[in-house]
């Protein structure tokens, strides 16, 4: 979409952030209301996330406008709601090929710009990092302010609180900017939560105000700022920031994140302040588009949509996704069980989980975004004679990888990890790619790691996972639809074992997952032999060795890590038993895989058919 400078007036004069800070207080109202539309009209258009970004167009103006960014530190978490930034900081006429192959990072990004302080994906991250770049401002004395943007929900993480307990213990200069809008992805659960929610719930605004008060005694215009914000101070009997307050914060608020003028007075006031603060603000998710609003959830992340009716552009899938799949395979499952209990961390859309949590809201817990404690809570439930289930997304899991091997692997608990997004998941770029799942699990003794090749081999792997007593089981599945294979009744597969979908000559390739059908028309092609190998621990073992026996090469082929995935398993396999047969590893290399959609990145890493024969036919000829 080119970008139309009579349509923006006041935007077209923001090149630059200093050009930002030349306008006055009226233009930037009209640069606010400017920018709104001009999110919602790039995005309408391409497609990306939208309602986080709607909801701090506010407060990423106030901030470019009071701070001396990039020389002040503005540190995002999360990054969805950086589309805002990134418009206002260079990056305007190239805003529309966000999350495209080649185009803008989906978040924040270091290499992109000198703007983007930290390279986010994941969340709950930029109080740790504002606390080292405070102490590093500290050793350098250069006059740098450090602000961190972190949400109501990203702060129930472990990593949030740690870094705050940090910062009230040596006392950094420092501002925590809480962006309180009641979400996540989808609403935000946990005591904390229900206790910020209670902070707005009151009347009576008098303490507040007085704390507040105390905290800016002495600073200029501060009569301005409570004449701003009165009407969105709100407090309880007990003082709202008690929490922050006894991990050594001083808290401030809450104001108005949509009240520009009040934004503005804060932040310069609270520039003088010395220590940690925390400023804590209300916004709406979606602010400025009603369907965005009513349905933040839903308009988190979007595809291309009619603005003026909201309505989505059309999906064509006929098959359901893999989320959709195991969604409904819990809820048959737990007719039949009352013993099951199933975990998100704070994923309950992206994983399939909705119908689930409202059949059987007793067998559902979301932890919010608390990856570690999700699967230490699993173990819990599995020490008690529960069978939990973990759905998680592979990039996620990541987190709690300690968890894993400590509290459940070392101990054999029989936990079902059902791990989305394995492989390449595609627009949300380098930190949402599937791509370390196997690799990272398959070193973990104990573990069943499973790979199914379409949707009905999917639902019989959870239910032979979920089945296994002797330890933890892994089923890995893709981000996508399924195929089209009739869904059979539920059976147990034998652990280890692999099957032959197609019978050649010379050539036997090993595939581990959804590339099956790729690996099949290659197959027909070269005349090669296609196993869906199916469990990537335990191997089928015995027939590798018999496929040596007949063949002259090996393919292994998965969409993950080559670097210890699924094929170093068989390689480890075929020099331990000093089999006579060469072995081509084909999958992703070793460097962090970029955005672009799924068949793109195939097709670039030669991971659909035509690749795959590629990379089978140049090997053979060297």
């Amino acid at each position: 979409m080119v970008f139309n400078p009579i349509k923006y007036p006041i935007l077209s004069l923001v090149k630059t952030v200093k050009k930002l800070r030349c306008l006055s207080t009226e233009m930037l109202f009209g640069l606010c209301d400017e920018l709104r539309h001009y999110l919602l009209n790039n995005v309408s258009y391409s497609s990306g996330h939208l309602s986080s970004g709607l909801g701090v167009i506010e407060l990423t103006v106030a901030l470019h406008y009071v701070y001396n960014t990039p020389f002040d530190y503005l540190i995002w978490d999360v990054g969805h709601q950086a589309y805002p930034h990134k418009i206002l900081t260079g990056r305007r006429e190239l805003i529309s090929t966000i999350r495209k192959r080649y185009g803008l990072h989906p978040f924040p990004c270091r290499s992109e710009s000198e703007f983007d302080v930290l390279t986010v994906g994941h969340s709950s991250t930029s109080i740790g990092v504002g606390v080292g770049l405070a102490i590093t401002e500290k050793y350098e004395n250069e006059g740098r302010h450090v602000v961190c943007v972190i949400g109501d929900g990203a702060i129930t993480a472990g990593m949030a609180f740690e870094a705050m307990n940090h910062a009230g213990d040596i006392k950094p200069n420092m501002l925590i900017i809480l962006n309180d809008n009641k979400m996540s992805i989808s609403k935000n659960v946990g005591a904390l939560h229900n206790r910020l929610t209670k902070v707005l719930s009151g009347d009576n605004n008098s303490k507040l105000r007085e704390n507040s008060e105390k905290a800016l005694t002495g600073i200029p215009q501060i009569k301005e700022i409570f004449k701003h914000t009165e009407e969105c101070f709100k407090n309880i009997d007990v003082p709202s920031g008690i929490i922050f307050e006894e991990l050594g914060l001083n808290y401030i608020g809450p104001i108005d994140g949509h009240d520009l003028l009040a934004l503005i007075h804060t932040f310069k006031n609270m520039r003088k302040l010395k220590g940690p603060q925390l400023l804590h603000i209300i916004t709406k998710k979606g602010k400025g588009y009603a369907p965005a609003e009513k349905d933040p959830t839903t308009w988190h992340s979007v595809p291309k949509f009619d603005l003026i009716s909201g309505v989505f552009e059309n999906n064509l899938d006929k098959f359901p996704s893999y989320s959709k799949i195991f969604g409904n395979w819990l809820c048959e499952m737990a007719e039949k069980d009352s013993k099951l209990i199933a975990i998100t961390p704070a994923m309950k859309e992206g994983s399939g989980m909705v119908d689930f949590s409202r059949k059987y809201p007793n067998q559902y817990f979301d932890v919010a975004i608390a990856e570690q404690h999700a699967v230490t809570f699993a173990s819990g439930i599995a020490i008690g004679g529960y069978k939990p289930i973990v759905a998680i997304y592979s990039t996620f899991l990541q987190r709690a990888y300690d968890q894993v091997i400590h509290d459940v692997a070392i101990q054999r608990l029989p936990v079902l990890f059902a791990i989305d997004r394995g492989g390449i998941v595609g627009t949300d770029g380098q930190t949402h790619q599937g791509a370390f799942d196997l690799a990272y699990l398959r070193c973990i003794p104990n573990m069943v790691i499973m790979t199914p090749s379409d949707e009905n081999e999917c639902r019989q792997m959870l239910y032979t996972g979920y089945k296994y007593t002797e330890g933890p089981s892994a089923v890995r599945y893709p981000r996508g639809n399924g195929i089209g294979i009739p869904l059979t009744s539920l059976k147990k597969i034998p652990l280890g074992t692999g099957i032959i979908r197609r019978a050649g000559k010379k050539i036997a390739i090993l595939n581990f997952g959804t590339l099956l059908i790729e690996a099949i028309n290659v197959g027909e092609t070269l005349n090669t032999t296609v196993v869906d190998m199916r469990f990537v621990k335990p191997l089928d073992e015995t027939l590798i060795s018999k496929l040596a026996t007949n063949h002259e090469v090996l393919i292994t082929l998965e969409e993950g890590s080559i670097k210890g995935g699924a094929g170093s398993g068989v390689n480890e396999f075929v020099m331990i038993k000093k089999l006579k047969i060469l072995v081509l590893n084909i999958g992703l290399p070793d460097k962090f895989i970029p955005q672009g959609n799924q068949d793109e990145i195939r097709d670039e890493f030669k991971l659909n058919s035509n690749g795959i024969i590629q990379q089978i036919v140049e090997w053979l000829a060297k």
